[in-house]
Parts: C-alpha cells; sequence; structure tokens
C-alpha cells in the first residue's frame, strides 16, 4: 500500500491535517509558485485530502478557501460532492473504493460521522490518524477507552429508528478505529485526552499556523466567540441572548464571531439586542485570530477554541476566557451527559484561560471571573 488518503467534512478537519502534515516535514521550504516543489507534499508518503463537502453554504465557503491553503501548500485536494443528491453515496464509494484499499495511512476528523464510519468498513489501513473536529475528540478519546459505542455528547441515550438501522455499520467502524496487531491508531490534538490503551497521542501546537499568518494587530476591548449549543439543542436561546448581551456589556465587546452553524434568526437577534457586529469567518477561528485584527481578550462558552486559541495567539498578549455553563441555561431536551461533558471542556482550558461564571438568581445578572 502507498500514500496517505484525509477525509475532512470541516473546515477545523482540514486545519487540522495542514497542521499534522506540518509535522511530518517540519523543514520544509515554503512554497515557490509549483506545488510539486514545496510543502508538506515532499513528505513520504505523499498526502491527498478528500473534501466531503456538506451541504451548508458556510461550511462549504470556508472548505473552499482552506482547500487553497492547502493546495498553495503543495497537499493535492479532491472536492468530494459526497452529498450531492440521489446516487451522491454510491458514486462516493465507488470512486474512493481504490485510493482507500491502496492508502497506508488513512487518516480522518470525525471519527462519529456516518460517511466517515462506512467508509471504514469498506478498508483497513495499517495506519489511522484522527484529527480534532472540535471538542468531540475528547468524547471520542473516552468512549474508545471504555469500550462504548460512539454517540456524540449531546445526542441523547436511546436509539431511533435512523441510527437502528446504521448500529451495525457504526459497531463495524468502532473495531476498525480501534488499535490492532496489525493497525496502529494516533489522535493528533491539541485537548487534553487521556490516550487510549494502544493509542498513541500527537500533541497539536498549531505551529504551522504561527509560523503561516500574524502577529496580529490587536484591537482595544474584546471579541466574543460564538457557538452551536443553541441549535444542538443543548442551551436554552433566551439565557443565551441574555449572557451574550452581559459579556458584551462588561467587557466592551464590539464583535461576535459566529459558529458556521448559528442560525441567521439567532444572529440577527444577538446583532439587534446588543449591537454587536456578527461577523461569519470565512476561515476557521484559530487563523482569522492569527491574521488579525483580534481583541485584547476573547471571551468563548465552551468548546475547542478556549483550547486552540491560547496556542495559535502565543506570545501575542490576546487574554482568552471562557464562560461556564449553568444549569439552568440547559434545555431540557439537553442530553444527560452535556452538563459534565461542558464543564470538563472549560475546567481543562489552559492554566491561562480565565474562567468567567455567574453569581446570581437570574443566569445573566453578574459576570465574575473565576
Amino acid at each position: 500500500m502507498t500514500g496517505q488518503l484525509a477525509f475532512v467534512e470541516s473546515p477545523v478537519q482540514l486545519l487540522n491535517v495542514l497542521e499534522w502534515a506540518h509535522t511530518q516535514n517540519p523543514g520544509a521550504a515554503p512554497p515557490t509558485g509549483d506545488p510539486a516543489d514545496a510543502g508538506p507534499a515532499d513528505a513520504t508518503p505523499p498526502l491527498t485530502v478528500v473534501v466531503l463537502s456538506p451541504t451548508d453554504p458556510m461550511s462549504r465557503g470556508q472548505l473552499r478557501r482552506m482547500a487553497q491553503l492547502a493546495r498553495d501548500q503543495g497537499l493535492t485536494v479532491r472536492w468530494q460532492e459526497a452529498r450531492g443528491g440521489r446516487g451522491a453515496l454510491v458514486r462516493t464509494l465507488r470512486e474512493l473504493a481504490r485510493p482507500l484499499r491502496s492508502a497506508e495511512r488513512v487518516i480522518i476528523g470525525d471519527p462519529f460521522s456516518r460517511y466517515v464510519q462506512l467508509l471504514l468498513t469498506l478498508f483497513a489501513p495499517r495506519h489511522l490518524t484522527v484529527v480534532d473536529d472540535g471538542t468531540a475528540t475528547m468524547e471520542f478519546a473516552a468512549q474508545l477507552g471504555r469500550g462504548e459505542r460512539l454517540v456524540r455528547w449531546h445526542r441523547k441515550g436511546s436509539l431511533g429508528p435512523r441510527e437502528l438501522v446504521l448500529a451495525p455499520v457504526t459497531s463495524l467502524a468502532r473495531r476498525k478505529l480501534a488499535p490492532t496487531r496489525g493497525r496502529t491508531v494516533e489522535i493528533f490534538t491539541s485537548l487534553p485526552v487521556e490516550a487510549p490503551p494502544g493509542v498513541t497521542i500527537t500533541e497539536n501546537a498549531y505551529a504551522w499556523t504561527r509560523d503561516t499568518f500574524g502577529p496580529p494587530r490587536l484591537t482595544g476591548g474584546a471579541d466574543l466567540v460564538g457557538t452551536s449549543l443553541v441549535e444542538t439543542g443543548v442551551v436554552d436561546a433566551d439565557h443565551y441572548a441574555r449572557v451574550v448581551s452581559e459579556l458584551a456589556r462588561a467587557h466592551g465587546a464590539t464583535r461576535y464571531f459566529a459558529h458556521r452553524r448559528e442560525s441567521a434568526e439567532k444572529l440577527h437577534r444577538i446583532a439587534v439586542e446588543t449591537g454587536l457586529q456578527v461577523v461569519r469567518p470565512d476561515l476557521p477561528l484559530e487563523l482569522i485570530a492569527r491574521r488579525g485584527p483580534i481583541g485584547r481578550t476573547v471571551v468563548s462558552f465552551p468548546s475547542t477554541v478556549v483550547h486552540t486559541l491560547p496556542l495559535a495567539l502565543a506570545g501575542t498578549g490576546v487574554k482568552v476566557a471562557v464562560i461556564e455553563i449553568a444549569p439552568e441555561w440547559l434545555r431540557a431536551t439537553a442530553s444527560p451527559r452535556a452538563q459534565g461533558f461542558l464543564s470538563g471542556v472549560a475546567g481543562t482550558a489552559a492554566h491561562e484561560v480565565d474562567r468567567l461564571t455567574t453569581r446570581a438568581s437570574h443566569p445573566a445578572d453578574r459576570l465574575e471571573f473565576g
């Protein structure tokens, strides 16, 4: 088997594939204009990135820009309309069968993805690498270590009709994601995870991002980082809007960086009620922040950025703070695991990240540094 194959479905996954490739060939010269002459593609064996394109416009736009950055670094990028209507799944599986069988290493960004799980049932790579796609990496490592079935942390435990149909695929994929005598498994992550038995943990320090962009120009005040916790049914929309308003007043924030999955209705409400400038980034926030301009303080709800931004912005003087989620913010439909998982994300953030907590009967009455 020859070559390395990466499957990505989000901009952050592609960013972290670039970071992983940089660790394989850290001394490579910058590109000279010919992709064959420079960048991570100089590594042996070569790496091809397959973008399993999502359907939402924000993700597609960011992925297009990230794909161009990857090509600028010398990587081969193949755009696959994996969800493009009737027949897309069968066509994708047929077109990827040969490169899957010949790949020595396969890199994936989301082990919970049904699409990736289905692909995993078709091949058995000698080497498998999982790169970060948000805080789900923490849950994946924990579930793999405990031998549990793979379930996203914000999903309730009961299986719906779709999950029951796909249960055999998920079960087989979990076995393909585990190390065996003939297969190594690596998790490439910036998050604090405990290595499951037989799995190698490799630190993602965002060296490529720091080497390629910045340092940024700093603005006064603060920037807020949005989250899709409302859209995933975890956090109550009214509580979220009130806390965003309070954070903006308390920190003198002027901009709100929207998560790519936030709804237009919610973002309109935030803009009207807070006066914040809502920004829809065209690249992952780590790159936006590193390019600048960026506020001297960045305030975020529990998410991956409370772990990644301190790495990407190391040495710039930017302070990152995380707002802890109070139990009363959660919706009744939230998974029973949601509170503990979100507390773990905030509690394991880097020591230089400030914790913001609520200290009042009303969840947005007062915010304090913890």
